[in-house]
Order: structure tokens, then sequence, then C-alpha cells
């Protein structure tokens, strides 16, 4: 029996693809026109070619900016990956209890950016914050405001804070679609928690946690609502990533033929590693 293929219901598809290439080429031809061109105001430019993508490329401030954000991103990365598992592993598969535990970990990813920036500047100022005046009773000499360690320590643990709870679900719903065959097989043959874990429950977590990693991996690159409200990038520069570098350059200096390169060299990282992750991580699947 031959199957007739028809292609009409794409034109209804048509419509979302126009929008998105829409407001995703439009604001991407503009930086690379800035990223191009130099401009001293009243609407006049003049060719600059590959000048600030040297520039760019050259400057130790750009570099600074990049290991710090490679830093942050690594180590909210190697805590939230095994916390949000080991969280997923306890929570419960059946009852009335999973409403609960569900409910419980989306209410950190319901808060805004910028609240969540607010209430951890809050909580952790030395002298009234709750987290602040606990550290210090500790005997441990805490101030995120003035300490370059410090502020490193409260980002890193009001992101994972905020983000361990989406790759718990991820990994929840990925456990939870594991069929019960396989757990029964496990029983029969008399295998071991550590076991079943290692040969059933990784395994068939792989595509959830590559998927994890990736969000995780670009969302924690390009960071800035929370820093800017929590240490606006400081003690000095000790907390300036990219995204924030990159703004100082756009509307605190309005450099914007730095702001544009930057942005594209930006993007290209990002682009760049998130393909070579998921391409060694499907290859190492495949293998």
């Amino acid at each position: 029996m031959n199957k007739t293929w028809n292609n009409r219901a794409w034109w209804l598809v048509l419509p979302v693809f126009l929008m998105v290439a829409f407001n995703a080429l439009v604001p991407l031809m503009t930086v690379v026109n800035y990223s191009v061109q130099e401009t001293f105001g009243n609407n006049e430019f003049f060719w600059a070619g590959s000048r600030w993508f040297e520039d760019i490329l050259r400057s130790d401030r750009f570099h600074d900016a990049l290991l710090r954000s490679g830093i942050f991103t690594l180590l909210v990365l190697a805590l939230e990956v095994p916390l949000g598992l080991g969280i997923a592993l306890t929570m419960p598969r059946k009852g009335p209890w999973v409403s609960v535990c569900l409910v419980l970990m989306s209410l950190p990813l319901l808060i805004p950016w910028n609240v969540v920036g607010s209430m951890w500047n809050i909580m952790a100022l030395p002298d009234i914050g709750l987290l602040g005046k606990a550290i210090n009773a500790l005997g441990i000499n805490y101030n995120y405001t003035r300490q370059p360690i410090s502020a490193w320590f409260t980002l890193v643990l009001m992101d994972v804070w905020h983000w361990t709870s989406l790759v718990a679900l991820l990994c929840y719903a990925g456990l939870v679609s594991i069929p019960d065959a396989y757990y029964q097989a496990a029983k029969i043959d008399g295998a071991r928690p550590w076991a079943v874990f290692r040969y059933i429950q990784l395994p068939k977590l792989r595509h959830v946690l590559t998927i994890a990693i990736l969000l995780r991996f670009m969302d924690s690159f390009m960071i800035y609502t929370e820093v800017i409200v929590l240490t606006g990038g400081g003690p000095g520069n000790a907390t300036t990533f990219l995204s924030i570098d990159l703004v100082k350059y756009a509307l605190g200096q309005f450099d914007l033929g730095h702001a544009a390169a930057m942005s594209i060299i930006y993007f290209l990282i990002i682009l760049f590693a998130s393909w070579l992750f998921y391409t060694l991580m499907m290859r190492h699947q495949e293998q």
C-alpha cells in the first residue's frame, strides 16, 4: 500500500518560521553592521573592517571576563547536575507526595531573575542578612560586597538554589519514563541499588542529562540579571562576566563597534561549545 504524503500542513507552520527568522535575523544583521563600521554620531558610518574583532581578541579585559565566565559555568555545572540528579532519585514516583514535591521543586523557577538577585542581596548582607549574619556568627569573615571569594560563593550558591530544580525536574521526568520491566528484571537478578543506577537509570538518562547540561551551560554562561543585581560585577571586577562587560561596552562607554564585535564572538563561543559538547556526548553514546 502506497502512502500519499501531503506537505500542505507545512504552510500552517510557515508564519511561525517567518516570525522567528525575522526576530533573530534583524537584530543579528544590525549587530554585524555595527561590528565592521565606526560611527561618530549623526548616523554617519565609516568602514572599519575587522578592527574591532582584533581589538577584542587581543584585549586582556576580554580574556579575563571570558575566564571568569568559564570558571563560573564549570562550578555551577559541577554542583547542579549531580545535585539535581540526586534529588530526582530521592523523589517519590507514586502517591500524594509526588504533586507536593513537583510544586516545591518548581517554585524557584517561577521567581523572576531580578527578584532572585534582590532576595539574595538582602539575605547575604553581612550586617542584617540571614545568610551573612549566620556565616559571620560562625567566626568566618564574610562580606560579599568587599571580598571577591565571598562574592563568588554567594553567586554560586544563588545559582545552585535557583536552577538545580530544573535539572531535578528533567531527571525526574526521565526516571519516570523508564519501564518497570527493567526494575523487575534487576530485582530478579538480585542487582544492588548502585548496579540499578549504573546499568539502567544512568544510560536511560543520557539524553535528558545532555539537554539539562546544555541548557544550564548556555544559561550560566550568559548570566547577567542576577549578577548585576547582587554584586554589580564587583567587588572591583571580580564578578564581571562577559555579559556584564559587554553591557559596559555598549551602554557604559557607548562603544558600539567593540560591543557588536564582542557580541558576535560571544555568540560564536556559545554556539561552538554547545555543538562540541553535544557531538561528543552523542558520539560517546553511539560507541
